[in-house]
């Protein structure tokens, strides 16, 4: 047991290190292009548009590309490959999506108490992406390029190297890895429970066509459709004049938007509805999602100083948590 145990923490110190060399590749094709636009077409890097398409098109022309490179050079064997119907499928998108809601709450909730310890707000990343570009570039990258490179690093290759340590194992690993890749608080909550309920449905189904289904339908109603129902209610707009103050200024401006404040408040309506159906899922249906247990998994006390505790994964973790302290306090 203690030489098996060696060996996976030699196994993850090279996982950690293949993900670090990935990042600093993934850095370097986003920071080299901007740096040049900067110097030769400053005005390149004032338009939103221009200046996220300067970072994202390198990332997933080049960096992703070289980070599963990297990761493909691992030994990997996948889960047994099982088909869903179509009904489960739709059920599964509720419950990922009721996760995805309560970790975002979670992660709001501790923004702003960071937020009012340090006199501030804490700057909301993906928002301030999804609302200050084109509608066209948002749904290109968050909805088809994000989940598909997404789910094939984070859960494929992730999983499929990692799964013969345990499935409990492969499936922390992949959300931790996911969650701290975001580099962001308000992100990292969210995407680590939604990466481990992503890897457990990969774990016990072996197609990553579902993972990315699901992965897309949950970027396009966070990223697409709330920015187009926030842009109906002119919410910008709105929070200037909440801050001022003025509530009769406030009420004049609803009663102005009517109609965008109704079809608003119904999204809402329907969104806490999908959320309460997708909590009671989880509960009615949470025995489909419990992993196996195997002799030769790494024992229950053992696993994280496996796992994290190795020179490579601790470079990672404290790069991507160093990253996430730093945003915080900008």
């Amino acid at each position: 047991m203690q030489e098996s145990i060696k060996q996976t923490k030699k196994f993850y110190s090279k996982l950690g290190f293949i993900f670090m060399f990935g990042t600093i590749g993934i850095y370097a094709v986003q920071l080299i292009p901007m740096y040049l636009a900067a110097a030769i077409k400053p005005e390149w890097m004032a338009n939103g548009n221009i200046s996220l398409l300067i970072s994202i098109v390198p990332m997933y022309v080049l960096g992703m590309p070289f980070l599963i490179w990297l990761l493909k050079k691992l030994p990997a064997s996948a889960p047994e490959r099982h088909d869903i119907s179509v009904g489960w499928f739709l059920a599964v998108a509720v419950m990922c999506y009721a996760i995805m809601y309560c970790c975002n709450i979670a992660g709001n909730i501790l923004t702003t108490i960071i937020g009012l310890l340090k006199g501030g707000m804490v700057q909301n990343v993906i928002l301030d992406v999804a609302t200050s570009s084109n509608m066209a570039i948002t749904f290109v990258y968050m909805v088809i390029c994000a989940p598909i490179f997404e789910e094939y690093i984070f859960r494929k290759l992730i999983i499929d190297s990692t799964l013969r340590y345990g499935q409990k194992v492969a499936v922390i690993t992949s959300g931790l890895m996911f969650g701290l890749f975001h580099g962001n608080l308000n992100q990292f909550v969210y995407a680590f429970g939604l990466g481990v309920f992503l890897a457990i449905l990969y774990v016990k189904t072996g197609n990553l066509k579902i993972t990315i289904g699901l992965h897309m339908i949950i970027n396009f109603l966070g990223g697409i459709l709330g920015v187009l129902l926030l842009d109906l209610i002119d919410y910008e707009r709105f929070m200037e004049v909440y801050a001022g103050g003025d509530i009769d200024a406030l009420m004049q401006m609803m009663m102005d938007n009517l109609f965008g404040w109704t079809v608003y408040g119904i999204y809402m309506f329907l969104l806490f509805a999908l959320v309460i159906t997708g909590v009671i899922l989880l509960i009615v249906f949470r025995k489909r999602f419990r992993l196996e247990q195997k002799e030769t998994d790494i024992p229950r006390g053992r696993r994280f100083s496996a796992v994290i505790l190795n020179p490579g994964m601790l470079v990672y973790c404290l790069f991507w948590v160093g990253m996430i302290v730093l945003q915080l306090f900008q």
